[in-house]
């Protein structure tokens, strides 16, 4: 439970003022009612509304999570879609309601009224602002209304969770509030993906993920964080065409907001510099090319030239403390280039460089990078139109050969009925031996020819992977 806060208590010497109110800090799981921490007397009097924190603490000395709770009297009324009111977990929830319930509020004053941010006790700085366990805190008995409220750590039950981790870098800006996603009772903004909600992972530098810092006005920041993969795959990350419109940018579906993708992926590239995993580091470039691939950024063009050489290098088998020499001066230039925007900088070409040679075998390589990176890319679509050809030719072939068969066995099950008529209409006993004969051989033809077509069928796994013979016999292909 909780420990219930005398708003009207004095003489503590970490009171702070603020629109006139003097704030009390609270401990953590505090909860009371009324001023400063909620409004009074509100809409009429006799309306106290209740307040609650949970563990979490900001680096500003506020507490992350709080929660406003009407009173008695107001939490029996419906909006109008029939839905109860209960506990807001948000500013912007708040709001909702205030507009919603009561149109024409003032809703600067509203909010002037009592104090939204609630500091915390030092002890509770000291401790880390947050609890070992994550248990769900009940309302308070007098203000226990129709809808409760998840407020005990990490709501997604990640015990890894950024958000559970003591601050100890340089103050962030505050999260926007959210009750879409953030109301989900098993999301965590710090922690769970925006686009599939599952938990995401801070090893190598958090390369597999992006979060959105895009401020959204008032000091508030997004926040959210998604998959790379799963931007990918959703078309929201990357070079994306359409009414969507992305280069080398990732789009948040929270607030609409763009993420440039070219710092990113220098930052993580940074990370690869000090790990010692080959099988790691190629996974990472590959997501970096992924992310780069198509666009039309001067500096997300080099960036992913330079990620292709690398690569190239890594395959190569050349030692992980090899990969990174040459392009030192490149991949500072580039660095430089990815936050001073996309104009072009100078490429010494690599076939000058003194140590090209320690790194990779000697191949003739053109200094045009894009030239060369064209011509690579016509030279595969010819590839893969004549792949496309053959497996047309190959799929026309097959039908041909199939159902050819197919109308041979059904004219022989035609002639086998007509065969069997004639048995039974002829009782001489030498034609009847002669027709018992024939049907016997038809029936044992039938039988080789359904037979054949089970072998025809052995293409379904494909030509290349069908016996030479069997494409011989049955399909005309000679082998070479």
């Amino acid at each position: 439970m909780g420990t219930e806060i005398s708003n009207k208590s004095k003489g503590d010497s970490e009171r702070v003022k603020e629109n006139g109110l003097t704030l009390k800090p609270v401990p953590p799981d505090g909860y009371g009612v009324g001023l400063p921490y909620a409004p009074e007397n509100w809409p009429n009097p006799g309306d106290n509304w209740s307040w609650r924190v949970a563990k979490r603490v900001a680096i500003t000395g506020h507490y992350l999570d709080r929660y406003l709770y009407l009173p008695k009297r107001l939490c029996r009324g419906e909006n109008k879609s029939g839905k109860k009111y209960g506990g807001f977990a948000s500013k912007l929830s708040v709001e909702r309601y205030i507009r919603t319930a009561f149109p024409e509020t003032d809703i600067n004053a509203f909010f002037a009224s009592f104090s939204w941010r609630i500091p915390a006790k030092k002890s509770s700085l000291r401790n880390g602002g947050h609890a070992a366990s994550h248990e769900i805190i009940p309302l308070p008995p007098a203000e226990n209304g129709e809808q409760s409220v998840d407020v005990g750590g990490c709501k997604a039950g990640n015990k890894m969770c950024s958000s559970l981790v003591e601050q100890t870098e340089k103050p962030i800006s505050a999260v926007m509030p959210c009750d879409i996603c953030c109301s989900e009772p098993r999301f965590c903004r710090d922690c769970c993906c925006i686009l599939c909600s599952k938990t995401i992972k801070s090893t190598f530098g958090g390369y597999h993920y992006i979060k959105c810092e895009a401020e959204v006005g008032d000091g508030y920041i997004c926040g959210h964080i998604a998959h790379i993969d799963c931007a990918l795959r959703t078309y929201m990350a990357g070079t994306v065409g359409g009414s969507i419109g992305l280069d080398a940018e990732y789009y948040c579906r929270r607030c609409d907001a763009r993420t440039d993708l070219v710092s990113h992926v220098t930052r993580f590239l940074h990370t690869c510099e000090s790990m010692d995993s080959r099988d790691e580091i190629e996974k990472i470039l590959n997501i970096g090319i992924c992310l780069l691939r198509g666009s039309q950024k001067a500096s997300a063009k080099e960036l992913q030239n330079y990620i292709e050489l690398v690569t190239a290098k890594l395959k190569y088998g050349t030692c992980l403390e090899d990969i990174w020499k040459v392009e030192d001066q490149l991949l500072t230039r580039r660095t430089e280039v990815s936050y001073n925007g996309d104009a072009s900088p100078e490429i010494t070409n690599f076939q000058d460089s003194p140590d090209i040679g320690t790194c990779l075998p000697v191949v003739s390589v053109s200094s045009d990078c894009q030239t060369e990176s064209m011509k690579l890319d016509e030279e595969i679509d010819q590839v893969l139109e004549a792949l496309r050809k053959s497996q047309e030719f190959e799929y026309k072939l097959a039908e041909e050969r199939l159902y050819a068969q197919k109308k041979y066995l059904c004219d022989l099950y035609q002639q086998l009925e007509k065969e069997k008529t004639g048995l039974t209409r002829h009782v001489s006993s030498t034609n009847h031996d002669d027709l018992l004969s024939a049907v016997l051989s038809r029936v044992n033809q039938i039988k080789q020819e359904v037979a054949k077509l089970k072998v025809m069928e052995e293409v379904a796994k494909g030509f290349g992977k069908t016996s030479k013979s069997i494409l011989e016999e049955h399909y005309g292909l000679e082998s070479d």
